[in-house]
């Protein structure tokens, strides 16, 4: 977790809000869950590109393991109810909590086999290859979040372990002499998810979205520099 107020007070005191201007609340919240997101969808980027090149003996500084850690965070398990359809049952993703990306699908101790669509349609017709109860089969359905499962249509439910999005960041206040002061304790006050190593890559990106609002190119020229250093500093 990173502290959602520590955050706001140092891109308020980075942005001079007395020359460039403020950064109200609400533009906050919108700009931090955009750099919250995009930090987030990098890591999947990173970790395939890393596990292309030679790793680390050191774990703490082998950034395959660094960036599963950070995934690690995010990984969730869930029954998922099925019903039946044409092609054995199906189940709608969307249904589970955050759900963001599929790691695997279990059915008591049986791992079922991810396959493309054409070889869902194409694997029942083979006898070598038609799924079974002991052997079944599945296929997303990425634009409608649909999973459909072959080989076993007796089954009611099946163990989605996945990937849940970081929940939507919230700053919260009171309002006290015309100022906006943080309210901690506000039932839906929520900090960051991510890694606290990305406190200082949140600033800056949101930093950089600031400049957008306030108008300010050398604010944005300066975050982005910044944050070109951070990724160029990672790729070495």
């Amino acid at each position: 977790m990173i502290n959602v107020d520590r955050v706001y007070q140092r891109v308020l005191t980075l942005a001079n809000k007395e020359q460039r201007g403020y950064i109200t609340p609400q533009e906050f919240n919108l700009l931090a869950n955009q750099a919250q997101m995009s930090i987030f969808e990098q890591y999947f980027y990173d970790l395939n590109r890393f596990r292309r090149t030679p790793g680390n003996d050191t774990v703490h500084a082998d950034m395959v393991d660094i960036l599963e850690e950070k995934i690690g965070m995010f990984e969730v398990t869930a029954a998922l109810s099925l019903a039946p359809n044409p092609n054995g049952v199906a189940g709608n993703l969307s249904t589970l909590p955050g759900f963001y990306r599929l790691s695997s699908v279990r059915s008591g101790n049986t791992i079922m086999e991810s396959v493309s669509r054409k070889d869902f349609r194409m694997f029942p017709n083979g006898p070598l290859t038609a799924p079974t109860a002991i052997r079944p089969i599945y296929m997303v359905d990425t634009i409608n979040s649909i999973i459909q499962i072959a080989g076993d249509d007796n089954l009611i439910s099946a163990d989605i372990d996945y990937i849940q999005s970081p929940t939507l960041v919230n700053w919260t206040y009171v309002v006290v002499n015309e100022k906006a002061l943080y309210n901690e304790g506000a039932a839906d006050a929520q900090n960051f998810e991510l890694h606290p190593s990305d406190e200082t890559e949140l600033v800056v990106k949101i930093l950089a979205l600031a400049g957008f609002i306030l108008k300010d190119v050398e604010l944005y020229q300066a975050a982005t520099a910044e944050d070109n250093k951070d990724i160029q500093q990672e790729k070495q």
